[in-house]
């Protein structure tokens, strides 16, 4: 009796031991695709052999279907292409006119594009006393104490639309659905500090917003929520808006709560910090203009004719660190517009999505597996495959700044993988090494699935198991 049993259990691992990896991603497969939460949801996984290319499972691998953050992927391996991995954003300060005993006979002209990184908190290089300080020294090195015309803030490499198509009213005001414009500010993002009250419908009170906004009116209609309940509160605003509103709730306690919204019109906070640094360098000048109010966003008629100071952002695979490792919005965006502008002098949404595109079809990836919005993958209006996920991956995976690429995709699951998460969409994206040292790209995107994200990702990362 006992060899019986010896010999059927000895029967039964060699079985399991026997099972393929594809054989064992289709079982898995099939018990989450028979769990309630995936009634109405579809589902495509395409997974392949990173050294081979060849296939190992595929499901529905030629569906478009909202990726969420991983469309970050196609974004930030075109940028490397596009821009380059040392690529640095700029910002010039000039001037015209003459300079006489001190006296700028002219005007003072700072120019951006698209530099997302001025003032970030992230870099010890870009914080805004780093920044106003440098720009100030510019002008002082110059022998500049009075400038008898205007400071000129130049937003016009980038068109006046200020957000991609597709984006919606829920998210726009809050930071994740920050604009992007030639002249950015603390990532386009402000934190607001607030103090709940003690029981659930209790009032909140809003203690600071930071950085200290001008020109913006927020109305409160936040309340107290149960202890524990977490930010269920959303800003709501749009570009150049002047007044927002907040409602939701957040969690009673004793300390101040903070969120993140989205700053409208980025100019206006750098107009408001160079007046303070303006007194402080005691520079006298007229007024700070906004390309916006002087020529509608289009090129002033007024151009310096000498550039006194360029400032550069930290390398774009820097950057790319904290796109894709951050799930950076904001930063994506700029990418796109900065691709537009490179390429054809214009910072425009429209041209740079289709410059993308035409990229990865000239990679292997068809326009019509490609249907994108936006950068970064917020746009509910994005379509992909997990077919172009993978051949994107398997394509960055040859290039020699892959590493920088590679680092910077934050780990879940103990896999590399770029993680995306919008309503009723969840995905995942990115590389694996199995024990036997076998590499795997992977690309899974679930849609329409029922109930908690967080329990789609764990039913998600049991079949990814399978990999390991």
């Amino acid at each position: 009796m006992k060899t019986v049993k010896v010999l059927f259990c000895l029967l039964c691992f060699s079985t399991v031991k026997s099972q393929t990896v594809s054989d064992r991603l289709h079982s898995a497969m099939k018990i989450f695709l028979n769990d309630a939460q995936m009634k109405h949801a579809i589902t495509s996984l395409y997974v392949v052999n990173t050294q081979t290319n060849e296939v190992v499972y595929a499901l529905n691998e030629e569906t478009g279907l909202a990726p969420a953050s991983c469309q970050k992927v196609f974004t930030s391996i075109a940028a490397f292409d596009l821009l380059g991995k040392d690529y640095r954003f700029k910002t010039e300060i000039g001037y015209n006119g003459n300079i006489v005993n001190g006296i700028l006979n002219g005007n003072i002209f700072i120019t951006g594009y698209g530099d997302p990184t001025l003032a970030s908190w992230r870099y010890a290089e870009t914080k805004d006393s780093v920044i106003l300080n440098k720009w100030m020294n510019a002008i002082s090195n110059n022998n500049i104490k009075k400038i008898k015309g205007n400071c000129y803030l130049d937003n016009s490499k980038f068109i006046f639309n200020a957000m991609p198509g597709g984006w919606i009213w829920d998210d726009m005001g809050n930071y994740y659905g920050a604009g992007t414009w030639a002249l950015n500010w603390h990532e386009n993002q402000f934190d607001l500090t607030m103090q709940p009250g003690k029981y659930e419908g209790d009032s909140v009170k809003i203690i600071k917003t930071e950085p200290n906004l001008v020109n913006y009116t927020l109305k409160n209609f936040i309340t107290t929520g149960k202890v524990g309940s977490g930010d269920n509160s959303y800003i709501y605003s749009s570009p150049y808006a002047t007044t927002a509103f907040a409602e939701g709730t957040i969690p009673a306690q004793e300390k101040p709560f903070t969120i993140s919204g989205s700053i409208p019109f980025p100019a206006l906070q750098i107009k408001a910090a160079l007046q303070k640094y303006f007194k402080l360098f005691n520079i006298s000048f007229n007024q700070i203009k906004l390309s916006e109010e002087v020529a509608h966003n289009k090129p002033l008629h007024s151009q310096p004719i000498k550039i006194i100071y360029t400032n550069y952002s930290p390398t774009f695979d820097n950057i790319n660190f904290h796109f894709l490792k951050r799930s950076i919005n904001f930063y994506g965006e700029t990418f796109i517009r900065t691709i537009a502008l490179e390429k054809t002098g214009i910072g425009n949404f429209d041209s740079g999505i289709n410059i993308v595109r035409r990229y990865w079809k000239e990679r292997g990836i068809e326009k019509s597996a490609l249907h994108i919005k936006d950068g970064s993958g917020l746009s509910p209006q994005n379509r992909v495959t997990t077919h172009a996920l993978v051949t994107a991956l398997q394509y960055a995976h040859q290039q020699n700044w892959f590493n920088f690429f590679y680092n910077a995709l934050p780990e879940y699951n103990g896999m590399k993988l770029k993680s995306g998460t919008i309503g009723g969409a969840k995905s995942f994206a990115g590389y694996h090494t199995a024990k036997n040292a076998t590499t795997y790209t992977i690309a899974i995107i679930v849609n329409n699935f029922d109930g908690s994200a967080n329990e789609v990702v764990k039913k998600v990362f049991k079949v990814l198991d399978e990999l390991k």
